[in-house]
């Protein structure tokens, strides 16, 4: 007797086109479809430039995907939201809770329903989630009372609070955490450990590298010119401000020094971030690039990675720096620290501490010794760990292990 697929629907709920939308992709290319029958539920037909939609991404893949129109944020809901922002007579918590219903009503639920008859209408018997709980509560929603199991994808340091961890326990059959800090999370955070599991992040280690020198002639920037980079969101997590600051600092220790700093992404902060290279007197050495979809070319290109963020699950882009031989400077949070051994694989700095990150820059810039040590051991650290192979594997055995255990309960 042939055994039947798996039926999985995948919801992603997200807005733009990031790294957790990389690893997803990166799963969906290589899992057994022989186990395995998926279809995707979006809320956004988001890019990555040059026209590249994730719908004509799953498409090439031959994977079917459902789009579910977001409705219109009402003014009812705009004008209470701002109101309960700013009063004074809440405490934090209390306005958390009354904002968090206003958006239960106009958003969660409405979504809810219809995930929810996507589920029954598709006879699946998985609901796989691509994100973290706080964000895909309509999924927890549409689930209830359908015989399905609920599998959880944390791809970042969560934030949970009472409610959310009591509804993760009620209806949650396995998260998956992309690195043993946001498993520690879930942990102390009262999820039930019996759920946690942990399947690291990892890239293509197999796949063909770009030529550094190449590259750099590409770009236009001279063999002599040292250059530091980041790649993401321009967004307020990312941090890219402290970057910004040392940088700053490290311009007026050596004024003469010959450098750039290439930021590339787009994002809400990005004209912040542009008036903070002026105000810091480094304008003409930054280079803002807007989003790009050949991030590893960049990634060789870099003297100097840098990650500044104020959480993260498991950065793939300090994965693939690592692959491109190119040393890496991040801040001591979740996921990043648990890829870089300071002084090994790599220079951590606490989260916000610009004077260190500038001491590291200079330190990086200065020696190469150093560089060449960081990246040496980096390369053989994510070759050794970090292979996609081990992350399709973790992520189908989980799959499957959560579904034969209802059906034999």
């Amino acid at each position: 007797m042939t055994q039947s697929r798996q039926k999985i629907l995948l919801l992603d709920n997200g807005r733009e086109w990031g790294g957790g939308t990389n690893s997803m992709l990166e799963l969906l290319k290589r899992i057994d479809r022989h186990k395995f029958d998926i279809t995707c539920c979006f809320y956004h037909n988001y890019s990555r430039g040059n026209d590249e939609t994730i719908e004509a991404t799953l498409k090439a893949l031959d994977i079917p995907v459902f789009f579910i129109p977001q409705l219109k944020q009402p003014g009812w809901a705009k004008v209470s939201k701002e109101l309960l922002r700013t009063a004074l007579f809440f405490t934090r918590a209390g306005k958390k809770r009354a904002i968090d219903l206003i958006d239960k009503r106009w958003r969660i639920m409405p979504n809810a329903f219809k995930i929810n008859s996507l589920l029954q209408l598709g006879n699946y018997d998985t609901l796989y989630m691509n994100n973290q709980p706080s964000t895909n509560v309509e999924g927890y929603l549409a689930a209830r009372g359908l015989d399905i199991v609920v599998v959880q994808h944390c791809r970042i340091d969560p934030l949970l609070d009472a409610r959310l961890v009591k509804m993760v326990n009620q209806d949650c059959h396995a998260l998956i955490a992309v690195s043993h800090g946001v498993s520690d999370t879930l942990r102390k955070s009262g999820v039930n450990p019996a759920l946690c599991f942990t399947v690291s992040n990892a890239i293509d280690i197999h796949q063909p590298l770009p030529d550094r020198t190449e590259v750099r002639r590409r770009l236009r920037l001279a063999p002599s010119t040292f250059v530091f980079g980041s790649i993401g969101s321009l967004i307020l997590r990312k941090s890219n401000h402290h970057i910004l600051q040392a940088l700053g600092k490290f311009n007026a220790l050596h004024p003469d020094a010959e450098w750039k700093m290439i930021i590339v992404g787009a994002g809400p902060e990005h004209k912040r971030l542009v008036q903070l290279a002026a105000d810091e007197n480094i304008l003409n050495h930054v280079i803002f690039t807007g989003f790009q979809n050949n991030a590893l070319d960049y990634l060789a290109a870099f003297d100097a990675f840098i990650l500044s963020s104020k959480s993260e699950g498991l950065p793939r882009v300090v994965l693939e720096a690592m692959l491109v031989n190119t040393p890496v400077i991040g801040s001591n949070v979740t996921g990043t620290a648990e890829l870089i051994g300071h002084d090994e694989t790599g220079l951590l700095f606490e989260y916000g501490d610009v004077q260190t990150l500038c001491h590291h820059m200079v330190n990086v810039w200065q020696d190469n010794a150093l560089r060449q040590r960081l990246v040496d051991a980096a390369g053989k650290r994510v070759r050794e760990r970090y292979a996609i192979e081990h992350y399709v594997n973790g992520v189908e055995n989980i799959l499957q292990s959560v579904l034969r255990e209802k059906q034999h309960a």
